[in-house]
């Protein structure tokens, strides 16, 4: 029996059962035994097909028998006996065997071949029931922190909104019906006289064949049984169509489709599709537009208005002609809508290009915080805290940054372009010659007709060259980097030349690129726009990772993060999921336990070599170096800290937290482990260096309690969540959390301590805005990571860099290559996108109440943190029972300074004469025994009233450039013989300076 008639038959078999026997459709057949039944159940359905037809006054029999004997009066005059591999003569026999019960002796029926054949195809049939309690999988809309969409979230053949059937507008379900099965409401799942047609138009057409397919069918097909072009797939379908018809209601089936369908654009179900053409709602589609999307079903790519605006109209005339047939609408109406403009929105206008890491971590909060199973399991309106500038100016920032940092170091490479568009290009020329833009036209006469021809000539849009129709259509892989993508249009001697997406051509400055660029090739740039001709600058995906989080202090909202340089290079978030060595940006931990335990900021400690002994006499003793592997004698513990000096970090451990070092390292893992900086704490002295990994959201919640006087945020990225507008989730409102093991006095003494880092410490190119800012930079041991984490009054910003090592692989950043090198200019720049995008900018605040109580602001001189009289630099000292607690001597004796003196001997306190330096000793004597009371910042304070340590220079946002800049740009904002100058007047000698000085911190340990 030729396979084919087995399909058909097992296909006619299956159409007969569901057709004259709904309720006892069989699954299984014995080839031996059922051969009679299988025989009287396709003489059963034949007889109903007839009377099916009857109704119709169309005679099935001459129907078929037409078809079958005359093939051409469907398929013409050059119809073959032989259609789709099967003999027409066997068809039209078998037909007459079973249709008009004859008994042909050459009948090519076999009933054990089609019984084997239907019972394969319905092995582990799909239950019905599944689809009637079926969940679809569903997009989310997230909002940002001022309640406009920012992002939708979905699975694969999943981006849909699910709407009750009861909302979608009776016009939209009559223009579907219509369009896809006009017998919907009559039929029981099969239409069997679409069922024959198809068929028989089928007899005649070599491609793919006409289904026949009810909108019940259509939803089996989508949600069940698959979309196979197969006859098994169909003996399936019909089947659960069939059951599904006796377990839900016609709205129901009909709700299941309007959500389920494939509607362009990659949008499913009528209501994402509503928004994604039109950009409204379901319920406020217009006839036009129902119609133009009932129409897409039958191909949503073939009928695209984007890519087939003509194909588009004929199919929406279709419907609409369909609709009046039905007396839906009037035939003014129909007339209105086919004459009227397709209406649709440019593509992709509000879709998300930024923010991706944020969005996941929204996710991943649903199913902790809100309990959700996801949030594609429904359709869910979901509020996050993200504030969308800032998301977009942080990406920005980030990468522009590490960007910067390979380029500087000659670790640019280049591998190649993003894409190349020479065959779009080319697809477009053949399509419809494109033409440069017109140019402007001349002034128009003068006169009112004049005025509106010009009005009229400049309303034209002009042409597009098709490079620019492929670039602006182009869909680069990585879609949320924020550098411009542009097209290459001229290579050679002439210099290369590359077109944007407005029409411009810009100059491009190859790079690493130069010689290898090729015609069309997509490629990032950065314009350079000013006086003369438009250029650009090649821009190099970089191999260096990197992340970045702006947390709001005072609620813990995350208002921008990136988990990475892009997130379809890796969706790793390095924010959350990893954990990297803090270096130096730990520290203010052992500070501020110094300054709980009742040191003051002048509090003097040795910068120089010190051994500590094992804990618990187990294991080797500790030696930390400094960066540069020397010391600069006695020196107070704030400029240790602003200085990041390792060997006075350490040093603190003997005696100045707890009497042993090691219960001052305990002292240090109580704060930690309090902060919820790690789990446990590790108990060997390096920890107090950065040595133990990070989270850096827990880093950045840290300094956000710094920022708060130690009270702590949980940083969250979900706001709430709603269903239907009604509440899911909302997040609690709590307070920070109180970090007891350091108390108010402690924080705040911290605090200013951090903004000295910034203003002349290791991250003094942040001097401009350390009125605003404090921070610590951070580098790890060889450079492999760099950091800079930071605050204001309202904001903490964490910035990381550094190579992923998860191939066990510890990749440096080179040397020199620090915190304050690379992190601090990425972290300025996230911090003045802050404050363009709401976040206020206000001066650091002085202490709460409850700390000024207990704080008394008394000058000292700088370098040796000496009370003076007057003048000098405001410290900030804490009060017991009253009194300033005097630690400058506690931790160095002073005698021991006297004797380190090089003129100890004879006692001589120095001289001009001697050559003596005239800026006066470490304890600000002068010679002849004067004591100093100059304001060694005289020059540099401000006489405004928001500058509460007296460390604003001037009035300019950027320091004043000395020498001149580095090769990044940077300026060095110290100046010659400025009282945090450890070399004092550098024009004397060759200066010597810490890496950490203006651009970097010490990690070594």
């Amino acid at each position: 029996m030729n396979v084919i008639l087995i399909k058909l038959f097992a296909t006619a078999l299956t159409l007969s059962q569901v057709t004259t026997r709904p309720d006892a459709v069989r699954t299984q057949f014995d080839p031996a035994k059922d051969g009679p039944e299988v025989v009287a159940i396709l003489r059963d359905g034949c007889a109903h097909m007839r009377k099916s037809f009857d109704i119709e006054d169309i005679n099935l029999d001459e129907l078929i028998s037409t078809a079958m004997e005359d093939p051409s009066a469907v398929a013409g005059d050059n119809a073959p006996k032989i259609l789709h591999g099967l003999d027409l003569n066997e068809l039209n026999t078998s037909y007459k065997q079973f249709c008009k019960g004859e008994n042909p002796a050459n009948s090519p029926f076999e009933a054990g071949a089609v019984i084997a054949f239907y019972n394969n195809a319905v092995k582990d049939l799909p239950s019905a029931e599944a689809l009637r309690d079926i969940k679809l999988p569903s997009a989310s809309v997230i909002l940002d922190g001022a309640g406009k969409p920012f992002s939708e979230t979905f699975e694969s053949r999943g981006r849909r909104l699910i709407v009750p059937i009861g909302t979608v507008p009776d016009l939209v379900q009559k223009a579907f019906v219509a369009a896809e099965d006009k017998r919907f409401y009559q039929h029981h799942g099969i239409d069997e006289r679409g069922v024959i047609r198809a068929f028989v138009g089928n007899l005649a057409s070599p491609g793919r064949p006409a289904g026949g397919s009810t909108i019940t069918q259509q939803v089996v097909k989508n949600l069940s049984v698959g979309d196979d072009v197969t006859y098994e797939r169909k003996i399936r379908e019909m089947i659960v169509a069939s059951r599904l018809e006796k377990l839900q209601t016609k709205p129901q089936i009909l709700g299941l489709y309007l959500n389920g369908i494939y509607l362009g654009r990659g949008a499913y179900g009528i209501e994402m599709a509503a928004r994604s053409w039109f950009g409204k709602s379901v319920g406020a589609l217009t006839l036009p537009e129902a119609a133009l999307l009932a129409g897409l079903p039958k191909g949503p790519n073939y009928y695209s208005p984007d890519k087939y605006p003509e194909r588009a109209r004929e199919r929406r005339a279709y419907v609409l002609s369909r609709m009046k047939e039905e007396g839906t609408i009037t035939e003014a109406q129909m007339n209105a809508a086919m004459v009227s403009d397709l209406g649709i929105k440019p593509p992709d206008a509000a879709r998300q290009d930024s923010g991706f890491y944020l969005v996941d971590q929204v996710a991943r909060e649903a199913r902790s915080f809100a309990g959700l199973e996801s949030l594609t399991s429904a359709s869910f309106t979901v509020r996050a805290t993200v504030n969308a500038g800032l998301q977009s100016a942080l990406e920005g920032a980030l990468q522009e940054g590490l960007a910067t940092y390979e380029r500087g170091t000659g670790r640019a490479r280049y591998e190649g372009p993003e894409l190349n568009l020479a065959e779009a290009v080319k697809r477009i020329e053949a399509a419809a010659p494109a033409l440069e833009p017109a140019a402007e036209p001349p002034p128009a006469p003068k006169g009112t007709k004049g005025a509106k021809a010009a009005a009229k000539a400049l309303a034209k849009p002009a042409v597009q060259p098709a490079w620019q129709r492929a670039l602006v259509s182009a869909r680069p892989p990585l879609y949320d980097v924020r550098w411009p993508l542009a097209v290459v249009l001229q290579t050679g001697k002439n210099g290369t030349r590359v077109g944007l997406p407005d029409g411009r051509v810009a100059s491009l400055e190859a790079g690493p690129a130069r010689g290898k660029l090729q015609l069309y090739d997509a490629v990032r740039v950065r314009l350079r726009e000013g006086k003369g001709s438009l250029r650009a600058d090649l821009r190099v995906r970089p191999a260096v990772q990197g992340a970045a989080i702006v947390l709001e202090n005072r609620t813990g909202k995350i208002l921008a993060m990136s988990g990475g340089f892009s997130y379809p290079l890796s969706q790793l978030n390095r924010v959350t999921q990893t954990v990297r060595q803090p270096g130096s940006t730990l520290k203010p931990l052992t500070y501020l336990a110094a300054l709980n335990a009742g040191l003051q900021p002048n509090t003097l400690v040795m910068d120089s070599a010190v051994t500590l002994p094992p804990i618990g006499g187990i294991g080797d003793s500790w030696s930390p170096k400094n960066y540069d592997g020397g010391g600069s004698g006695a020196t107070t513990i704030r400029r240790g800290l602003e200085f990041s000096k390792n060997l006075v970090t350490a040093r603190l451990l003997q005696g100045g937290i707890a009497p042993k070092a090691p219960d001052s390292l305990q002292r240090v893992c109580d704060i930690a482990l309090e902060a919820q900086l790690y789990a446990e704490c590790e108990r060997y002295y390096p920890f107090v260096l950065g040595a133990q990994p990070v989270r850096m959201i827990d880093l950045a919640s840290f300094y956000a309690a710094i920022a708060n006087e130690g009270a702590r945020p949980s940083a969250y990225a979900l706001e709430s969540v709603e269903r239907d507008r009604k509440p899911v989730y909302s997040h609690p409102d709590k307070p920070p959390v109180r970090i007891g093991s350091a108390d108010r006095v402690a924080f705040y003494q911290l605090k200013t301590m951090l903004q000295g880092v910034t203003r002349h410490g290791t991250a003094a190119a942040l001097s401009g805005i350390s009125q605003y800012v404090a921070g610590k930079t951070g580098t790890s041991e060889n450079e492999n990571d760099a950091w800079f984490a930071g605050f204001s009054n309202e904001i903490t910003v964490v910035v990381w860099a550094g190579y992923d090592n998860a191939d066990g692989v510890r990749r440096t950043l080179g040397r020199g290559q620090t915190g304050g090198h690379v992190s601090v200019p990425i972290a300025r720049a996230i911090f003045q996108a802050a404050w363009a995008n709401g976040v206020q900018r206000t001066p650091l605040a002085p202490p709460s109440p409850e700390a000024k109580a207990l704080i008394a602001d008394l000058p000292i001189e700088p370098r040796s943190g000496q009370r003076v009289s007057s003048g000098g630099f405001i410290e900030h000292f804490r009060l017991k029972g009253g009194q300033v607690a005097d630690t400058q001597y506690a931790l160095v004796p002073r005698d021991t300074l006297y004797a380190m003196r090089p003129d100890a001997e004879d006692g001589d306190y120095g001289n001009a004469e001697d050559g003596a330096d005239v800026a006066g000793d470490l304890f600000g004597n002068l010679p002849g025994g004067r004591r100093t009371t100059e304001d060694p910042f005289a020059q540099r304070r401000s006489a405004e009233t928001d500058d509460p340590w007296g460390l604003r220079r001037d009035r300019q946002e950027e320091p004043q450039a000395w020498p001149g800049r580095d090769r990044y740009g940077q300026v060095n904002p110290v100046p010659f013989g400025s009282p945090f100058d450890d070399d004092g007047d550098s024009r004397a000698r060759q200066r010597r300076r810490d890496p950490d000085y203006l651009f970097g911190d010490d990690p070594g340990y």
